[in-house]
């Protein structure tokens, strides 16, 4: 399969032995989310799915900030996008885009390749959605998460309140939801939102790439399988999670990954696995 990467306008996206580098690419507006950046992360999300030179994504950001969130002025149009003379038909189609802008940020979940962001500066309302979407999340000492969808008035929509309480103690991510108050990255990282703060954005960036190089020479077949369970079993019960694993592995435990991995520690070198 091509390793073509697609030219986007909001996304800026490098691949360099195994690992995917997505970089939200709008610096002059933060880097908030506006129409074209949410329908090119699943674009990007779906190539990094697909292609098999990939093995593990970071997603980071340009400029000074990570994510500002939504961009207002996309805010704002909604009422236009979602009007008709018939209130029932606006607001199905309300409902309708709700789902569609879902969907752009599970398709970062849904990626069978681990994908880690790389946080600095501000990670605010829709970036917080975008990262709980993430395998790990890592932070520089100046990232700042706000859950602010509660000081525009609204409901957050698009993943926060659902994954965020599976990620954090439920109190706690409630209380960031009614509140919308700022978490500085040492309160991110005790409260379990982040794994690790780094110092600053260049040693946050070398420290997530060379974690994501480690995941990269690991087999790609078992940390596909690793991740599927890991997210089903977060949804699922301890047994329904066993049977899957079961199935998983009755597919796929006899596979030439398992013979390379056992070849390479016979032999004491570092293993060789195929895309």
């Amino acid at each position: 399969m091509s390793t073509t990467i697609p030219q986007l306008t909001t996304l800026a996206i490098e691949l360099d032995a195994g690992v995917a580098e997505l970089r939200l690419n709008r610096p002059e507006r933060s880097n908030a989310l506006n129409e074209a950046m949410w329908q090119e992360l699943r674009i990007a999300s779906n190539w990094a799915d697909a292609t098999p030179a990939v093995r593990v994504v970071v997603l980071a950001g340009a400029g000074r900030n990570f994510c500002a969130g939504i961009d207002l002025a996309m805010l704002a149009s909604v009422a236009a996008v979602v009007a008709d003379a018939d209130p029932a038909r606006s607001r199905e189609a309300l409902r309708r885009l709700i789902l569609d802008l879902q969907d752009c940020l599970t398709s970062v979940e849904r990626c069978r390749k681990p994908v880690l962001a790389a946080i600095h500066g501000a990670c605010i309302g829709g970036a917080i959605d975008l990262v709980t979407c993430c395998d790990m999340r890592y932070a520089a000492a100046d990232a700042q998460f706000s859950v602010r969808e509660i000081d525009v008035g609204m409901t957050a929509d698009v993943g926060t309140l659902q994954r965020l309480p599976k990620l954090i103690a439920d109190g706690v991510a409630r209380e960031l939801a009614y509140t919308g108050r700022s978490v500085d990255a040492a309160e991110a990282a005790r409260i379990g939102l982040v794994n690790r703060v780094f110092v600053g954005r260049d040693e946050l960036l070398a420290g997530v790439r060379e974690i994501a190089r480690s995941i990269a020479g690991k087999s790609p077949l078992a940390i596909r399988g690793t991740k599927e369970m890991l997210n089903y079993g977060r949804d699922h019960s301890v047994a329904d999670g066993l049977n899957h694993v079961a199935t998983w592995n009755a597919a796929m435990l006899m596979s030439a990954d398992l013979d390379e991995a056992m070849t390479a520690m016979r032999e004491r070198r570092p293993p060789r696995f195929r895309d």
